[in-house]
């Protein structure tokens, strides 16, 4: 397949399910043509008012986290017949092995699942795991290892010294954290059923960007994993350390923890310090487990809010919150994306911020066509598909009978959303996902990134429409000088995302290792909605390539989905079953339960044309099924399952002249007046109104 067949309209090929005549009209005149509202899990519109959204189950008060207590070691369990046995039995004050009279049946002791928080508690652990020759053997291998350190001679990664053996998932849990938070210099792995200590090269990666003190503080605060906590490196003036820090942090441990700079309390303009901070990522669902087995109540950490905005990009319109709230866009999580051209209502939550904090910005955020309501607080973030569906208010303009098409418009319009209600349409994924009218699509970006062709998304981010404004100025200069710097500073303020990519190609350069770090500047949801934008374009083409071979049937080798599944798209394996020859027989299945896999590296292809399609796609394209993990940048798809028909819900619509008379019956207008049709329906999650409408019309609108 040609790089450039890639590049046509998303609309090329479409199916329809039904074959009625249509009627032709203008979809999205203005914004308010277009209204989007969230259902969510419930079927709640999230424009209810605050005390019917508030659910009790779902909202937790504030309440502190117990305080883990000092470590217990003599109730640390230890395997019988073990050197670590015998040597744990050496030191117990009753001269038995701690935890060896046992039945297989007890809990293991206070150590499961704790980290040692003082220096002291790892000394007690190695101490008490260790018999004294090993103990002494490990400080003098710590010790040689900082002196060739200091040194300057070169460390490798092959030097390591072989710790202990033990059996219990306890003990290698507090013996790996032990170790670690007395020489945070070093790390721990089992190389052959053996704890082997080895040198922290990325330690010395970061002694390279900071002091060693502040090194060995991170690497404290990193093993000692404490929740709700955070770790500041020393106030800096120089910001390019400052960013070189943050690079760091997110690409070695960027699922893990998260950096933001703040500025220094009492600095003077004139001699700006900056502080990095870091912090743990939040993970509430596994707090929660925690907390029920404790009997405690989970911490809220989140506010939950509705955001209103109109005519805005629901990027740009997290980047603008999180810069005047003092978070980054990755704090946010909501349960779909939205589009631009309308006003859009959905739920959204924020971490680490309070409800009294938005009461500073409402003003603010008016000015930009956007506005927050009902903040509450929650118990964690929002999951993509964590929703039923959205519903859609809609107004079409200029209504009119398709060219040659002598039949009255209303009966066309009537018959058109019948047919639609009945019979569904081609789940097909709108052309929004892929950039519609611009001159380079999301999914070429996604191809790119998959095949691993740095420099070449990076241009095809940056690649500039016909338009001649300050932003695609910029963008031109940018691909005939490949200047990041003067390209920067021609780049618009607003346009948050393109000056975060130009402030990365500035720093490490427009090469294909150097364009790897520049793709971390974007939030992973970015980084992924390209990669998913190039999954979505092959499953719309792969849908009209099965409804062209077998149309409407069931056949063998398709798949179908048992039973529903509200989230399909967070689901790669969900009750999806092989049809066989003897079901085709027997019409066991209907369309609307056959599912298509949206490419990625765990879902099972249909048995029949459709199967060696997707391959002989993939290949033409240069990908496999493994190129779906890409570690460059991150990210792993692992695919999911649609539905290849769906239906709109709750359909209600009215025919109107443009002063506002109702048409009846199938006639037309009777002043001829141009006619109006208003339609409100609802559908279910991913889900797109242009591609329902789109099958009413038989017209893009």
């Amino acid at each position: 397949m040609e790089e450039d067949a890639r590049d046509r309209s998303c609309c090329d090929a479409l199916c329809f399910m039904s074959d009625h005549i249509g009627f032709c009209g203008t979809i999205r005149s203005s914004p308010s043509d277009f209204v989007v509202t969230e259902l969510d899990e419930r079927g709640r519109l999230v424009t209810k008012p605050l005390d019917e959204l508030t659910n009790k189950s779902h909202v937790v008060e504030p309440d502190s986290l117990a305080k883990r207590p000092k470590l217990d070691l003599q109730n640390v369990s230890v395997d019988e017949g073990s050197s670590q046995g015998a040597n744990a039995a050496a030191r117990c004050p009753s001269g038995d092995p701690c935890g060896s009279d046992r039945s297989p049946g007890d809990q293991e002791g206070p150590l499961s699942g704790r980290t040692c928080q003082t220096e002291e508690d790892a000394e007690d652990v190695i101490s008490w795991f260790l018999d004294g020759e090993t103990n002494e053997q490990l400080s003098e291998f710590a010790l040689d290892l900082k002196e060739r350190w200091n040194s300057g001679t070169e460390l490798v990664e092959s030097s390591e010294f072989p710790l202990a053996k033990t059996c219990s998932k306890n003990q290698r849990a507090a013996l790996h954290t032990a170790v670690r938070q007395k020489f945070p210099f070093l790390i721990t792995l089992i190389k052959d059923s053996t704890i082997v200590v080895k040198p922290n090269l990325r330690y010395k990666e970061l002694c390279h960007l900071v002091s060693e003190e502040e090194a060995a503080g991170f690497f404290t605060y990193l093993n000692a994993k404490e929740e709700n906590s955070t770790f500041s490196f020393k106030p800096d003036t120089n910001k390019e350390r400052r960013r070189a820090v943050h690079l760091f942090v997110h690409k070695r441990f960027g699922g893990l923890m998260e950096s933001k700079s703040f500025p220094e309390l009492g600095c003077s303009a004139r001699d700006p310090k900056v502080v990095v901070t870091v912090r743990f990522r939040d993970r509430t669902h596994k707090a929660r487990k925690r907390s029920l087995l404790d009997g405690q109540r989970p911490e809220v950490a989140h506010t939950a809010f509705t955001l209103r905005k109109e005519n805005v990009e629901m990027f740009e319109a997290i980047d603008f919150l999180a810069a005047k709230l003092g978070v980054t866009p990755a704090d946010f999580s909501y349960a779909g994306l939205k589009d631009k051209k309308a006003i859009t209502y959905q739920a959204m939550v924020v971490r680490k911020v309070t409800t009294e904090r938005f009461k500073d910005i409402e003003k603010i955020v008016e000015n930009k066509r956007m506005s927050v309501f009902n903040v509450r607080p929650a118990s964690e973030a929002l999951r993509l598909g964590q929703l039923q569906g959205n519903h859609f208010d809609v107004i079409i303009r200029d209504v009119r009978s398709q060219s040659g098409d002598s039949a009255p418009v209303a009966g066309r319009v009537l018959e058109a959303i019948e047919n639609v209600k009945n019979k569904g349409f081609v789940n097909y994924y709108g052309p929004q996902r892929f950039g519609k009218g611009k001159k380079v699509h999301t999914d070429q970006i996604g191809l790119a990134l998959l095949k691993n062709e740095m420099v070449k998304s990076v241009k095809l981010f940056l690649t500039p429409e016909d338009v001649d404004d300050p932003v695609n100025r910029a963008k031109r200069y940018f691909l005939e000088t490949e200047d990041a710097k003067g390209t920067l500073a021609m780049m618009p303020e607003f346009k948050v995302r393109e000056r975060a990519l130009l402030e990365s190609l500035r720093r490490f350069g427009l090469t294909e290792e150097g364009c790897k770090d520049v793709w971390f500047c974007l939030p992973y949801a970015m980084r992924m909605f390209y990669v998913h934008a190039y999954s979505s374009r092959v499953w719309n083409e792969a849908v009209s390539y099965r409804l062209e071979a077998y149309g409407s049937r069931v056949v063998a080798g398709d798949l179908v989905r048992l039973g529903p599944v509200p989230n399909e798209e967070q689901s790669s394996d969900t009750k999806v079953h092989l049809v066989t020859e003897e079901e085709e027989l027997a019409n066991m299945y209907a369309i609307h339960q056959v599912v298509l896999p949206v490419p990625g590296y765990s879902v099972r292809y249909p048995e029949n044309l459709v199967g060696r399609w997707y391959q002989e796609l993939l290949s033409r394209d240069g990908l496999q099924t493994c190129s779906f993990r890409l570690p460059a940048l991150a990210l792993k798809v692992p695919g999911c399952y649609r539905h290849i028909v769906k239906q709109p819900h709750n359909v209600v619509h009215q025919l109107l002249e443009d002063h506002g008379s109702e048409v009846r019956g199938e006639g037309t207008a009777g002043t001829g007046a141009p006619l109006s049709l208003r339609i409100s329906f609802d559908l279910d999650a991913s889900c797109y109104a242009t591609v329902c409408l789109r099958e009413m019309m038989k017209h893009e609108g």
